[in-house]
């Protein structure tokens, strides 16, 4: 905004200081806090977005003027994990005055890292600094299916042929047996590395099956299959691809599955300065759909999972609810206590579920989101009205604009 077209280019001090006066505004308007992203993965048609790459100089002005303000949040998201921008972040955390948080994951990488991670937000909290490492409920995955903006056929050339074509007759098509050979012979045409490398990653890309399996065995993943099989991963996944008539969907972890479990992000979660979030329902809509976080916290971690220990269901709902509330400074919320807000869900445990991903094609232009459904909610409270009874809008709307400080 105050950069325009040099928006990837350092800033100058004047512009630095501009970005920090209507950051003090936003926050004396209500605004809970700043964020930024500073990660590779997020990019546009323009290439990384503006910020990825801002100097540390950039960020701790702006924290200063948090600090301004004070008891706010400075977010972001980085490819140093918490551990090699451990030191800007203590310095985040005492220019801001309040709560940093910032995405944390099992990186393939480095996968031993979070472990640091957290321990060094141990270190910050003992100093009285107030680091909290935000962590996912299940791994952050990517929903490969022929209705997704990317899967592992997408930039193939016979594919790229029949990208137009209404889904039914693409599926038709790729059960000819020679149209299904010729795109096998083909490669894809990205030169994008790391798309290249989500795409074929057969070791981490897993049938998803319904119900939803989002901790499945090694043996499940399509590798393991198609060496069963004798066959290419391709060639199992195109076959997967083509279940339900084109609009099955596969699974692949992009984080946070380096042991084919959740034990890493059960520890993460149960770590007294973490605090849950990331139920991407918004953004990355053609590929990503992790709105059922919530939900999945209750039916996986408290009731279904079998591959390791669960979690209390006190716990479950203190974690996304008390402690999220407080994380982010909004203390009118995150318990039933007079005086509280009532915001409450009356959930029957037993009849909680969640559906199968399914493509919907609803935005602007005709533009595609993944949703996902959930059952077993009674009714849902807002301000002491209900909003939704047996996943029935009630026509009440009591919801308002949240001001941190007021």
């Amino acid at each position: 905004y105050v950069m325009g077209d040099r928006a990837h280019d350092d800033a100058t001090p004047e512009e630095v200081e501009t970005m920090v006066k209507l950051t003090r505004e936003a926050l004396q308007a209500g605004a809970i806090g700043f964020t930024s992203s500073r990660t590779i993965l997020h990019r546009s048609k323009h290439g990384l977005i503006p910020g990825t790459t801002a100097p540390a100089d950039e960020l701790t002005a702006i924290a200063d003027g948090v600090g301004e303000i004070g008891g706010r949040v400075f977010q972001l998201i980085s490819d140093e994990q918490g551990v090699g921008d451990d030191a800007m972040l203590g310095e985040l955390a005492r220019r801001s005055k309040g709560t940093v948080t910032y995405t944390l994951a099992q990186s393939p990488l480095r996968p031993n890292s979070w472990r640091e991670a957290l321990d060094n937000a141990s270190k910050h909290a003992a100093n009285g600094l107030d680091i909290r490492p935000q962590v996912a409920v299940r791994p952050t995955g990517l929903l490969f299916g022929l209705q997704s903006s990317l899967h592992p056929f997408i930039t193939h050339p016979t594919m790229l042929k029949l990208a137009s074509l209404p889904l039914d007759e693409r599926v038709a098509q790729l059960r000819d047996p020679v149209v299904r050979e010729q795109l096998l012979s083909e490669e894809p045409t990205s030169k994008n590395v790391i798309t290249r490398a989500l795409m074929s990653r057969f070791d981490q890309i897993f049938p998803l099956g319904e119900p939803a399996d989002y901790e499945p065995p090694a043996s499940h993943s399509v590798a393991a299959i198609a060496e069963r099989e004798g066959r290419s991963g391709y060639e199992v996944v195109l076959d997967l691809m083509l279940e339900r008539d084109g609009r099955s969907f596969m699974f692949a972890p992009l984080a946070s599955y380096v042991d084919f479990d959740h034990e890493a992000l059960r520890t993460m979660m149960q770590h007294p300065q973490s605090v849950v979030g990331l139920s991407d329902g918004g953004a990355h809509c053609g590929l990503i759909c992790d709105v059922s976080f919530p939900t999945y916290l209750l039916t996986h971690w408290v009731r279904d999972r079998n591959r390791g220990p669960r979690l209390r269901l006190e716990d479950a709902v203190k974690l996304q609810s008390a402690d999220t509330a407080h994380a982010y400074g909004l203390s009118d919320r995150g318990t039933i206590e007079v005086g509280k807000k009532a915001d409450l869900n009356l959930i029957d445990l037993d009849a909680l579920a969640i559906g199968a991903p399914e493509m919907i094609f609803d935005l602007p232009a005709g533009g595609r989101r993944i949703v996902q459904r959930a059952t077993g909610y009674c009714m849902t409270m807002k301000d002491g009205l209900v909003t939704y009874e047996n996943g029935i809008a009630s026509g009440e709307r009591p919801g308002r604009l949240v001001r941190a400080g007021a």
